[in-house]
């Protein structure tokens, strides 16, 4: 019985460590990356236009959130601009392509 689980064992051992070397081997890109091309973002992120927009206009962002509009992908921005003479802020909503 003792044999038995000695070589049990020894396989497990083995199998264990062919696994992690055939993950290693899997890790490794087939082809180098180019450097040369650029990252581009596809998408545009409507909170930080969002901030923007209220930066512009001298307000604080109330809410941004992504739309569709006319088949085309828009930012709602909702920015609170503050009244003149302490009255109440005013809301604003402005409508920005997200490009």
């Amino acid at each position: 019985m003792k044999t038995l689980r000695s070589h049990f064992r020894t396989a497990t051992l083995a199998f264990c460590t062919a696994g992690i070397f055939a993950s290693q081997a899997m890790a490794v890109p087939a082809i180098a990356p180019d450097q040369a091309t650029p990252i581009v973002l596809a998408a545009s992120d409507c909170y930080a236009i969002g901030l923007q927009v209220a930066s512009q206009n001298g307000g604080t962002l109330a809410k941004a959130s992504q739309s569709t509009r006319g088949g085309q992908p828009v930012c709602v921005i909702v920015v609170l601009v503050p009244g003149k003479d302490g009255q109440r802020p005013r809301r604003s909503e402005i409508v920005v392509p997200q490009n």
